[in-house]
């Protein structure tokens, strides 16, 4: 591989769903502002801050592919954000009972060498089950998902809130779409398939 590749996300599960490729990669946490801007849409704001996180990199690594994502929540037209805490998450939680929610998971690869990006946004929608007070509650006691939006992890108990998933590659609801990935590190050249060469990354 020419390039090291490079993470900008401090997220645990990113790095788990990009660790799948196995592909020797750096980590780093990328400082933006990651508010909405006024009338933004929820696809709009994801594709948004998954290229302004890969940007937002690239000075300190130069000859580098950076992977950026970001994901937004949205439920009846309401953009869901992390919860941050247990009232809100219940809150959330309540809200989607019986509704369809949308993931909106933006992916971008920036060349720091060649200034090349390429991005898109891939969609994945959950519908939930109809869910009382306590198995709200009960849920947001054992997993805690204050990190997470729309207050849930897919990837653990979080399947149970769910009687329908639609979408075609469900790390895109975990928060790093690798189908999509994999075609976009193809076009740079780098397949998890090929052989890599020793010392073109760093280990996660």
């Amino acid at each position: 591989m020419a390039f090291s590749l490079i993470l900008a996300s401090s997220s645990p599960y990113r790095r788990a769903l990009l660790q799948q490729l196995r592909l020797p990669f750096g980590h780093a946490a990328p400082h933006i502002d990651e508010e909405a801007k006024p009338g933004e849409s929820a696809n709009s704001l994801a594709l948004r801050l998954a290229e302004e996180k890969a940007l937002a990199l690239a000075p300190i690594n130069p000859q580098s592919l950076i992977i950026g994502s970001d994901q937004v929540a949205e439920c009846d037209g309401r953009i869901l954000g992390k919860p941050g805490g247990r009232e809100q998450a219940i809150a959330q939680l309540s809200a989607c009972s019986g509704s369809r929610v949308t993931f909106y998971t933006g992916l971008s690869v920036f060349n720091s060498a060649t200034r090349r990006q390429i991005s898109s946004v891939e969609t994945y929608t959950v519908h939930f089950r109809q869910l009382n007070a306590g198995q709200i509650e009960r849920y947001v006691e054992l997993e805690k998902p204050y990190d997470c939006a729309g207050s849930f992890k897919v990837e653990g108990l979080g399947i149970t809130l769910f009687e329908k998933l639609e979408g075609s590659d469900i790390n895109t609801l975990v928060g790093l779409p690798l189908i999509r990935l994999v075609d976009f590190l193809g076009e740079f050249g780098v397949s998890p398939l090929a052989p890599v060469a020793k010392g073109s990354g760093a280990a996660s």
